[in-house]
């Protein structure tokens, strides 16, 4: 099976989507589901979306995507953190 192009993006591309990459990175290990995700600052998303399988963003985007966009705020709150693990799977699953 291919690898899965998720991009995870916040409002630097450092702190926050390294604490979402690595859970999503841990979650999808044990699902048996190859990732690869890449990084990035909320401003740069458009760069990175062709191709994307799927987007984790940690603030409000003001754009629009043709991929299934998950809101990354549990990540890093810890509330509703199991539920959008579950939804990032169900995504990649398809």
């Amino acid at each position: 099976m291919n690898a899965k192009k998720v991009i995870v993006a916040c409002g630097t591309g450092i702190a926050t989507s390294t604490v979402v990459a690595d859970k999503i990175s841990e979650a999808c290990k044990k699902e048996g589901i190859s990732v690869n995700i890449i990084q990035c600052k909320v401003t740069e998303l458009r760069s990175y979306a062709d191709g994307a399988d799927l987007i984790v963003s940690t603030t409000i985007l003001k754009d629009k995507f043709d991929v299934p966009v998950i809101n990354g705020l549990p990540f890093i709150t810890g509330i509703g953190e199991e539920r959008a693990i579950q939804d990032i799977i169900n995504v990649l699953k398809k």
